[in-house]
């Protein structure tokens, strides 16, 4: 019971799949983010049924580019979205942490989170495009949905965080942070070696370099981790593992 309860939290917080939903308590809550990953299983499968769709009926590509580019975003309802235009505007400050914070905080979209997200809807668009939707293709990009979130469940409970409040926090805290990055790590680990054994070698460095940056980013540019820094770092993960896969299969078709 408390098993599918942990995970009818993670899906209501993190995605739009109607799930019945518990109370939150103390029990549900502990393991949710071990259970965030399984929401980048339903995105690939999602993700290849309609490549599958797109293939089996010859439809324009454009319209499964398109198709693919949505896929993510309707199964989340932009929860990330949110976050990544919130950062894009922070960032774009050049202000202190404090005043970084306060602009994530702030309701309003600001000019270069409008500019941000078009071009990132323009990127996304043009790489679902390019890329070959073979069936390792596909098995790749569900690869890396679930691996972007393991690795956003790591950092929730490994970050330091910016504030005593905020999903962020709350996840955090109520995690058991040693057995939940102990099984967060384990299945990073073997996402990453599942990709290199289906030719996704270039994926793993763009979400590792992506990690990485997040990590930096958070520190140095936010005084810690915040739900809103969390959404950024999975549409970034997303969108430059994609380019990734679709450079190694331009780059030399074996990989793919």
């Amino acid at each position: 019971m408390v098993l599918f309860e942990t995970i009818a939290v993670a899906f209501g917080m993190f995605s739009a799949v109607p799930l019945p939903q518990p109370r939150w308590n103390e029990k549900n809550m502990r393991y949710a983010m071990c259970a965030f990953p399984l929401i980048g299983v339903v995105i690939g499968l999602v993700w290849a049924a309609w490549a599958w769709v797109c293939g089996s009926f010859g439809l324009p590509v454009l319209l499964r580019a398109a198709g693919l580019c949505l896929v993510p975003v309707l199964l989340t309802g932009g929860i990330h979205l949110d976050g990544y235009a919130d950062t894009c505007d922070a960032l774009a400050s050049c202000a202190d942490p404090a005043k970084k914070q306060a602009i994530l905080a702030d309701p309003h979209c600001g000019a270069f989170a409008v500019i941000r997200l078009c071009s990132y809807f323009v990127a996304t668009v043009g790489l679902c495009g390019a890329i070959e939707p073979t069936p390792a293709a596909c098995l790749c990009m569900g690869l890396c949905f679930t691996l972007e979130r393991a690795l956003s469940g790591l950092a929730v409970t490994s970050f330091p965080l910016a504030k005593n409040t905020g999903l962020a926090h709350t996840f955090a805290t109520t995690a058991d942070r040693d057995r939940v990055r102990l099984v967060l790590t384990v299945l990073c680990v073997l996402l990453c070696a599942l990709l290199v054994l289906s030719g996704g070698g270039l994926a793993v460095l763009a979400g590792l370099l992506v990690f990485w940056n997040y990590h930096r980013t958070a520190v140095r540019q936010f005084g810690g981790l915040s739900g809103d820094l969390a959404g950024w770092f999975v549409q970034r993960a997303e969108l430059w593992m994609l380019a990734a896969l679709t450079a190694g299969q331009w780059i030399g078709r074996w990989t793919l």
